[in-house]
């Protein structure tokens, strides 16, 4: 019997991933973790991480980059707009005179003035939508900065509906202004020309953007929604819970005993940031040949300081050759990505802490949602339990001769828990409807999760909420009535089985 991650099942039956269909779950309730006889989708996705080192995680960081900023795809949609319009006149003075009768009588059959006229008004009127589709843009990640969480703005950023309007908006403009200077008028020294085929083309062009307006209004109205933003972190968090899953459970491990020698060397950071993405196979690629071992000192996700320590490394075996310090703190730093900010690449806390803050912000007396604040819960306690049941980062890995390469910075289960529960725990102790959440995503995660150090760091969770309870003293009925939760709860998982780690 396998696992397979929990999904959010928004009807009668569990539908997604790979659930075994037709298996009952109320609607609106989260899916736990159910027995199948089918591969998970992790499983699938080592064995093609396996025998790739680490390529992947470097294609997930290329693709975050790019996804990530507004320009590429609208500038891409420009140029080939631009080559399109000085192609399709060219065929028009191939093919025109030998045009179908059919065909013919549908295609555009103005004069030059004609065309000019419907060109220089597409052009006018797609300037006039790209402003208003980029100043909805604008609104709407004020609006999700403003009631969500700043941290949200990425995914606006990446949005590929936003991506594709403004670049069918720019490549109609683009295309419309090069044919426009094709359009040539009766003259002494030349007939009159009208691309015809390339006129039409812009009239077709000119009709999809009216569509694309119409789905990115609709979509833009889904979007604002905060049950959207909310599962599209789920989602995006998911993927990077398989991603690092699958090269945590591809990498090789070091087991046998080691010792960290007193004498060691220090890689310092060459820029101030985020760490967003480390590749422990060019670690490990590098330290095998020079007979070296390093020693993590950051994770991903950390802010490190440029001049501080990023890694420590001392050489094993004889000594005799040492390789040059300057090219290991080179091939170092080569094997970790810094930025200004966070990303979702590799970054699974990422996730965590962009669903803390929306439900955070959703508490604060400013906005007083609760509601929101529940929901989010939901999503916090997928998320934790699909991170705490996902294949752990080995705390030594090794060569392919089994000796020891690289000392990772390993999280633990008791820093995911703190990280995702500490602080809706903190801010929603006075609202019954969150701590009644907040006990029932502790049931959930020990229920799936029943490692040892799991269910201490969960009961010393609802031993800081009984306290907080305790100094409440607004209303004595409401803060008995949680407290004995509390009680039960922490009484089923004290006498729950509990799992050697």
């Amino acid at each position: 019997m396998r696992l397979v991650p929990r999904y959010w099942a928004g009807t009668e039956t569990a539908r997604f991933g790979l659930t075994t269909a037709g298996i009952p779950i109320r609607p609106g309730c989260y899916a736990d973790r159910t027995c199948t006889e089918e591969p998970t989708r992790r499983e699938c996705f080592v064995a093609e991480m396996r025998g790739s080192g680490g390529g992947r995680a470097r294609w997930a960081r290329l693709t975050e980059s790019v996804e990530s900023r507004l320009w590429p795809l609208p500038v891409a949609a420009v140029l080939l707009a631009v080559v399109l319009g000085l192609v399709l006149p060219r065929l028009d003075l191939l093919i025109d005179a030998e045009l179908p009768t059919a065909v013919d009588s549908v295609i555009f059959n103005g004069g030059a003035e004609t065309a000019r006229s419907v060109l220089s008004s597409i052009a006018g009127s797609l300037i006039t939508a790209t402003s208003l589709t980029f100043s909805l843009t604008v609104v709407a990640l004020q609006l999700a900065s403003s009631q969500a969480s700043p941290r949200v703005l990425r995914l606006f950023a990446r949005d590929r509906q936003v991506h594709a309007t403004l670049a069918v908006f720019l490549g109609t403009f683009a295309y419309s202004i090069t044919v426009l200077r094709s359009v040539r008028a009766t003259t002494d020294d030349a007939a009159e020309f009208v691309p015809r085929v390339a006129v039409t083309t812009a009239f077709v062009l000119t009709l999809v953007s009216v569509i694309m307006l119409v789905f990115f209004l609709a979509h833009l109205a889904a979007q604002l929604r905060v049950e959207t933003m909310l599962k599209d972190i789920h989602a995006e968090t998911n993927r990077t819970i398989d991603l690092v899953g699958a090269g945590n459970e591809a990498a090789q491990a070091y087991t046998s005993p080691m010792q960290i020698p007193v004498g060691t060397h220090t890689v310092t950071a060459a820029v101030s940031g985020f760490i967003t993405g480390r590749d422990h196979a060019a670690l490990v690629a590098y330290a095998a040949p020079h007979s070296l071992v390093f020693q993590e000192v950051r994770r991903v996700g950390e802010n490190v300081v440029a001049g501080t320590p990023l890694m420590v490394w001392w050489p094993v075996g004889d000594g005799t050759d040492p390789p040059d310090a300057d090219d290991v703190a080179d091939a170092v730093r080569g094997a970790y990505s810094i930025a200004y900010e966070r990303t979702a690449a590799q970054d699974i806390d990422y996730g965590v802490q962009q669903i803390v803050d929306i439900g955070v912000r959703a508490l604060s007396p400013g906005i007083n949602d609760p509601t929101t604040a529940v929901n989010a819960l939901g999503h916090l306690s997928a998320i934790v339990a699909s991170t705490l049941q996902m294949p752990a980062l080995p705390s030594a890995l090794a060569d392919a001769d089994g000796n020891l390469r690289v000392v990772t910075a390993t999280r633990t289960a008791a820093d995911t828990i703190h990280d995702a529960l500490s602080p809706m725990r903190h801010y929603g102790a006075n609202d019954p409807s969150v701590v009644r959440r907040f006990l029932q995503l502790v049931s959930d995660l020990a229920y799936t999760c029943s490692a040892g150090e799991v269910q201490t760091a969960l009961q010393q969770q609802l031993a800081a909420l009984d306290l907080q309870l305790q100094a409440q003293g607004d209303d004595p009925a409401s803060v008995r009535e949680m407290r004995a939760a509390v009680a039960e709860v922490t009484a089923r998982i004290a006498d729950s089985p509990v799992r050697a780690t």
